[in-house]
């Protein structure tokens, strides 16, 4: 990297890849849309607070606060991906 060029989710031109303090988050309680803006920033591509809440719904994983973990949320992914198989 040269000069004064930046990397990561504010010059990525990821809608919705605001940068948020670490700090302020939790892998473990996440909301749909704060887990939308670290996807969208990682993966660098429009994932809606609508498309995450609907999965974690699917999932079981949304808690009455509204918030879920991320690391079961992957995980569910990831069992969906690989056909439901665990092994």
């Amino acid at each position: 990297m040269t000069g004064n060029m930046k990397a990561g989710p504010e010059s990525s031109g990821v809608t919705g890849a605001t940068k948020l303090p670490a700090e302020s988050l939790r892998i473990t309680a996440l909301t749909p849309a704060q887990a939308a803006k670290v996807l969208a920033s990682a993966y660098r591509r429009r994932i809606e607070e609508d498309q995450v809440r609907q999965v974690a719904e699917e999932a079981g994983l949304l808690r009455a606060d509204g918030t879920f973990s991320l690391i079961d949320y992957v995980a569910y992914l990831a069992r969906e991906v690989a056909g439901g198989r665990t092994d």
